[in-house]
């Protein structure tokens, strides 16, 4: 190996080992730093890279230093602690709710009209009524666009993480991208006992009977940091988590007894027990803690929240499901998606009918929610550092079709909606030209709102991860972070 080589793998090693510093995982860090010293300017000197040898001496292996590296978040500089996303799983037609065009003619303006809003100068559907008194909290991105048009797959994928595939769809796979819930569960992991990630209240399907769609799991990341799936409809009366009950007559003091059972079979089967045996074992004490964690039990008994309240988010699948995403970042929780269809096609995919589903269910349901979760996480004092993230598929087309006043699937402009979490208040960026077709402002792909939620909850979205072979991965290599979007 030329010299020239080995001094920029020794530079490379060694700017990788001091990121690592950063990490949870690296607690013998004051005994490094002596092997380590750094210059004045933070650069090492030739004798400081020919000291990193050294560290084989303490026992630091260089894979070790990179999943310490992977371990490691800048959440010193997070502005977020959490993150809630209303996925509006089929494609919202952004003309028709945030980017209405009045003046254009009436196959493009449709039927709907628009009213103002607290934020002089915006107007929002008439069917937003409560939202529109809050877009002073919010921002709006009227720039979105992204290369796929036909799979929804592919555009939930290249929308919930950041990935932009084209149009290779198909179900979840283990060598997808993981999802920002997942990443979070695995570089800032929630405080004590809590759900990490949670998903509700479907798995979405690519199309009825079909896959599940990609972007809700953990992918490369493995399946330890999928979501944890709450699958009933909190707004039944017989709402359960069943895999968060305990069996009918054991009560929590037992389920602890087991739980030390457990730690001291676990003593006993020797350091040469089988690593799946080891993983097994951490996933059932993370049972016994959740299944014994009262904020985790308490957040989901939705009949503790007074009817009035419950009334305000709507008595619907979708808005109790958004007033439990509420209740779980209350816990502890620190991603939550809520993904609003069954599967692709069953709510907002408006082919036919676009106007009669929007007035008459979907947009007074999503009023109700969302306005409702922005007002109490503003009143308790949390929006501040809880990301809430409106995104969809894509748009639709500017020129209703024939199918009962229907709109199709549009990808070259769309609109999304950020509040909380250190987004600008009261803001509206990029731009739409006068049939809502194509951005003429500040351009936006789904890469760049991502890699803007990770800088904000603390995580550098080119941050390396590391797949069940040790290979290499950037969070998002084709996004960037939109900086005028941060307060």
């Amino acid at each position: 190996m030329s010299e020239s080589r080995r001094m920029f793998l020794s530079s490379t090693f060694a700017n990788r080992y001091i990121r690592a510093k950063k990490s949870s995982a690296y607690l013998l860090s004051k005994h490094v730093a002596s092997v380590l010293p750094l210059t004045y300017d933070g650069n090492f000197s030739r004798r400081e890279l020919l000291r990193v040898g050294s560290l084989g001496a303490l026992g630091f292996s260089l894979p070790e230093l990179l999943r310490a590296e992977q371990n490691s978040t800048d959440n010193d500089v997070s502005k977020a602690d959490a993150c809630i996303v209303i996925y509006l799983n089929g494609g919202p037609s952004h003309l028709d709710m945030w980017d209405m065009k009045p003046e254009a003619p009436v196959e493009i303006r449709g039927e709907f009209q628009p009213i103002p809003t607290s934020l002089p100068g915006l107007q929002l559907s008439e069917h937003l009524p409560r939202l529109s008194q809050l877009m002073h909290r919010a921002t709006l991105v009227r720039s979105m666009n992204h290369s796929v048009n036909n799979s929804h797959a592919a555009a939930v994928y290249a929308a919930l993480t950041g990935h932009d595939r084209g149009e290779l769809g198909g179900g979840a796979s283990a060598s997808d991208h993981p999802s920002p819930g997942s990443v979070l569960a695995k570089l800032r992991p929630s405080p004590g006992q809590s759900l990490p990630y949670v998903v509700l209240p479907y798995k979405t399907q690519e199309g009825a009977g079909g896959p599940l769609q990609p972007g809700f799991l953990a992918g490369i990341l493995g399946a330890s940091y999928d979501p944890f799936w709450v699958l009933d409809d909190p707004n039944s009366p017989s709402f359960q988590v069943r895999n968060l009950s305990l069996p009918e007559k054991v009560s929590p003091d037992q389920m602890s007894q087991r739980s030390r059972l457990l730690s001291a079979l676990d003593r006993g089967v020797g350091k040469q027990a089988e690593r799946s045996l080891a993983a097994m074992n951490d996933f059932q004490r993370q049972a016994f803690d959740l299944l014994t964690a009262r904020a985790v039990q308490e957040a989901f008994h939705l009949e503790s929240e007074a009817a009035a309240v419950r009334d305000r988010y709507g008595r619907n699948v979708y808005g109790q499901s958004v007033l439990l995403a509420r209740r779980l970042i209350e816990a502890g929780t620190r991603m939550v998606t809520m993904s609003w269809a069954p599967d692709a096609n069953a709510t907002w995919d408006t082919h036919g009918g676009n106007f009669q589903k929007l007035k008459t269910s979907l947009l007074p349901q999503f009023d109700a929610a969302c306005s409702s979760l922005i007002e109490d996480l503003a009143a308790s004092g949390r929006l501040d550092r809880t990301v809430v993230a409106v995104l969809g598929d894509f748009g639709r087309t500017p020129k209703i079709n024939t199918n009962a006043g229907g709109r199709d699937h549009w990808n070259a402009c769309y609109s999304i909606m950020l509040i909380g979490g250190g987004i600008k208040s009261g803001f509206i960026y990029g731009a739409s030209d006068r049939i809502g077709a194509l951005p003429i402002e500040n351009p936006v792909s789904p890469g760049d709102i991502v890699a803007t939620m990770y800088r904000l909850l603390g995580i550098d979205p080119k941050k390396q991860i590391y797949d069940a072979l040790n290979r290499p991965h950037q969070l998002v290599p084709k996004g960037r972070v939109v900086q005028e979007l941060i307060a």
